[in-house]
């Protein structure tokens, strides 16, 4: 399969994904670099994911987005109280609406279960995870993810399965935004069984 996967990291969702023809965007340099290291048969482009998805989303089967969470993380009700209020960002729903009318193949978007209810209803709930996407993810339990704002970075890379290169900036945020490389099989699994539903 051709595959975007948008806002990449550190590529936790694209581990277990095998041989497919992969191309990845982030928009830090330092991330790219260990996405690189981690991934080196993909293509890794370091620029804006967003504006990427507008311009090449025609030349992929499948694409996997995972917008930035911060400000639609349950964090932000706490944040608020020390007058920290932000926006959310709505690019998240904008990549939703714009796969869901304009992509042909087969798409997920993922993002952490936010502080107000989702303003369009997610396809379902995996690990820690909203995904919304056009076809059919089965509901399945993985091994409990470790409270992400308590675990060590050897914890959360033990999880993951993941060793980051020693020069890596940040390996335990990286490591705490990860998707579990599990979930990322398994959603791929699914869009490669299933035909689309919308």
């Amino acid at each position: 399969m051709k595959i975007l996967n948008l806002y990449a990291g550190i590529g936790g969702n694209r581990k277990l994904w095998g041989k497919h023809d992969v191309t990845a965007i982030e928009s830090s340099v330092d991330i790219a670099t260990a996405y690189r290291k981690l991934h080196p048969g993909d293509k890794v482009f370091v620029t804006d994911a967003h504006e990427f998805l507008l311009n090449h989303f025609k030349e992929f089967d499948f694409i996997w987005s995972s917008p930035p969470c911060p400000t639609h993380s349950r964090v932000r009700t706490g944040l608020a109280g020390w007058g920290l209020y932000v926006y959310p960002d709505m690019a998240l729903y904008q990549e939703i609406i714009f796969l869901r009318h304009f992509f042909k193949g087969k798409w997920v978007v993922e993002n952490v279960k936010p502080y107000y209810k989702p303003l369009i209803e997610p396809a379902v709930e995996l690990d820690r995870h909203l995904f919304w996407s056009n076809f059919e993810i089965p509901s399945k339990s993985f091994d409990k993810h470790p409270d992400v704002s308590r675990s060590k970075k050897e914890d959360l890379a033990a999880y993951h399965g993941i060793d980051l290169p020693p020069e890596t900036k940040d390996q335990r945020k990286l490591l705490r935004n990860a998707v579990n490389p599990l979930v990322g099989k398994h959603i791929l699994e699914s869009a490669k069984k299933e035909k689309k539903t919308t």
